[in-house]
C-alpha cells in the first residue's frame, strides 16, 4: 500500500473511532472537532519544521518523521542531492573551460549585455592591461580607442578591427567580437605585430623592386623601338622577334605600373575632392569603346547625377579596370552595361557583362593579387592579375565595398557600393 493510501486509511479509521466513541458518549460533534483540530495542528507543525529545513538550504540529513512527510522529505532531499551533483559537474566544466582558455595565446574576454567584463584570461589581462578587479567594469571605459568603441557600438561584428595594445603601442591587435547566448559576447584579440611587420616588409619589397625595374624597362623599351625603326623588314624572324620583345616589355611595364599603384594605395593618404562621377564614367566609357574593334559595345546609364568625395585618379583606375575586364572577358559582339544610380543607403556603380562568368568557388579569390581564373578560352586574354586587387583597394580607401554576382556562361555583375555619406 502506498504512503498516501495508508495516510488516508489512518484518517478514515480515526474518524470511524471518533464517531463510534462520540455515539456512545453523545459527543460526536465535539469529538470530530477535536480530531480535525489535532490533524491541522500536527500538519502545521510538520509544515513549520519543513520550512525551517528548506530555509537552511536543506543541508544534512532531513528530520525524522513518519507517513507522507517522510516521503516528501526524502524526495526533496534526492532533488537537492541531484542538483548538487549537477552544480559540481557544471563547476568542473567551467573550471576546465577557464583553465583551457587561460592557456590560449589569444586574449579572450567575456562581455555581458551592457559591454561589462564578466571574465578575462591571462593573455587579455596582459595585452589590454586588465585587472581581476575590473570585473563588472564596461570595457569601453578601459580600452579608449575610438575605432574600437565604434566597432563595439555598431553591433556589426562581421569584420574585425585592428588597434594598438593599451599597454604597448608597438603591439598590434586584431580584435573580433562573436555573439552568443542572450546578449553575451566573446571578445577575441590576436597579436598580429609580426604579421603586420612582414606585411610592411612585403609592401616595401614590392614597391622597391617595382621602382627599380622601371629604369631598365624604360631603357629596354627605348632600344627595342630604335631597333624596330632600323628594321628594314627583310628578315621576318628579326621583325617578329622585335614585335615579341616589344609586347613582353609593354606587359612588364603594365605589371610594374600596377604594382607601384597598389603600393601607393596601401601606403599613401589620398587627397580627396568632389569627383563628378557621371562625367568621369562618360570619359572612361568613350575611351574604352574607341579601343575595341566594334563600336557602341558599352551601354552607359546615368540614373543619378551624384558626385562623391574621393580621389579622381584612383576612381578612374578602378572604374577603368572594371570596364576593360568586362570587355575583355565577354564576346566582341556583346553589350557591356554600365549603370550609375542611388538608393536609400548607397550610391552604386554596376558593370554588367554577358561573358563567360565566374564560378562560386573563384569569386572570393578573384580580388587577390595575381589570381586568375583557370578556364579554357578560344583566345588568350592578356592581363597582370592585379586589376581587381586595385579595384578592391581603391574602394576600401573610399569606404566602399565590391559585390560580385556571376553565373557560368551567362555573365557577371560587379557592383561598387559607396556609402551615402560620400555625397558632395
Amino acid at each position: 500500500m502506498r504512503v498516501w493510501e495508508r495516510e488516508i486509511t489512518g484518517i478514515i479509521l480515526l474518524l470511524l473511532i471518533t464517531v463510534i466513541v462520540g455515539g456512545i458518549t453523545g459527543h460526536i460533534i465535539a469529538g470530530l472537532f477535536l480530531l480535525m483540530l489535532s490533524i491541522i495542528v500536527i500538519q502545521f507543525l510538520q509544515i513549520n519544521r519543513f520550512e525551517k529545513w528548506i530555509r537552511n538550504g536543506g543541508r544534512g540529513n532531513y528530520p525524522k518523521t513518519k507517513g507522507v512527510w517522510e516521503d516528501i522529505y526524502y524526495h526533496v532531499y534526492r532533488i537537492k542531492k541531484s542538483e548538487k551533483r549537477r552544480k559540481k559537474k557544471l563547476r568542473n566544466i567551467i573550471d576546465q573551460f577557464r583553465q583551457s582558455t587561460e592557456a590560449l595565446p589569444n586574449a579572450v574576454v567575456i562581455l555581458g549585455p551592457h559591454d561589462e567584463i564578466d571574465w578575462a584570461n591571462k593573455a587579455a589581462r596582459d595585452v589590454f592591461g586588465l585587472k581581476t578587479s575590473d570585473k563588472g567594469q564596461r570595457i569601453p571605459n578601459l580600452i579608449r580607442f575610438p575605432e574600437f568603441n565604434r566597432y563595439l557600438r555598431s553591433r556589426n561584428y562581421k569584420d574585425s578591427v585592428i588597434l594598438p595594445s593599451p599597454v604597448d603601442n608597438r603591439v598590434a591587435l586584431e580584435v573580433k567580437v562573436i555573439g552568443y547566448g542572450a546578449g553575451l559576447r566573446l571578445l577575441i584579440a590576436q597579436d598580429i605585430t609580426q604579421f603586420k611587420k612582414m606585411e610592411r616588409m612585403r609592401k616595401d619589397f614590392v614597391a622597391n623592386v617595382s621602382h627599380e625595374l622601371r629604369t631598365p624597362l624604360t631603357v629596354l623599351k627605348g632600344y627595342i623601338e630604335t631597333l624596330q625603326d632600323m628594321d628594314d623588314e627583310h628578315s621576318p624572324l628579326l621583325t617578329n622577334s622585335f614585335i615579341q620583345m616589344q609586347g613582353q616589355t609593354e606587359r612588364m611595364q603594365h605589371l610594374v605600373d600596377d604594382l607601384l599603384l597598389l603600393a601607393r594605395l596601401e601606403t599613401q593618404q589620398n587627397k580627396t575632392s568632389c569627383v563628378n562621377v557621371p562625367s568621369l564614367l562618360t570619359q572612361i566609357c568613350n575611351e574604352s569603346d574607341s579601343l575595341g574593334k566594334l563600336k557602341n559595345r558599352i551601354q552607359l546609364t546615368l540614373e543619378s547625377s551624384a558626385s562623391i568625395v574621393g580621389e579622381e585618379q584612383e576612381l578612374r583606375s578602378a572604374f577603368t579596370n572594371l570596364v576593360s575586364n568586362a570587355l575583355k572577358y565577354s564576346t566582341e559582339d556583346s553589350i557591356v552595361k554600365v549603370r550609375w544610380y542611388q538608393d536609400n543607403y548607397f550610391i552604386i556603380l554596376d558593370v554588367e557583362d554577358k561573358g563567360e562568368g565566374i564560378s562560386n568557388a573563384d569569386i572570393p579569390r578573384i580580388t587577390e593579387r595575381f589570381y586568375r581564373v583557370e578556364t579554357k578560352r578560344h583566345k588568350k586574354v592578356n592581363g597582370t592579375g592585379l586589376g581587381l586587387a586595385i579595384v578592391k583597394h581603391v574602394l576600401m580607401r573610399h569606404d566602399a565595398h565590391l559585390n560580385i554576382t556571376s553565373e557560368i556562361s551567362v555573365g557577371s555583375c560587379f557592383s561598387c557600393h559607396f556609402p551615402i555619406r560620400r555625397l558632395c
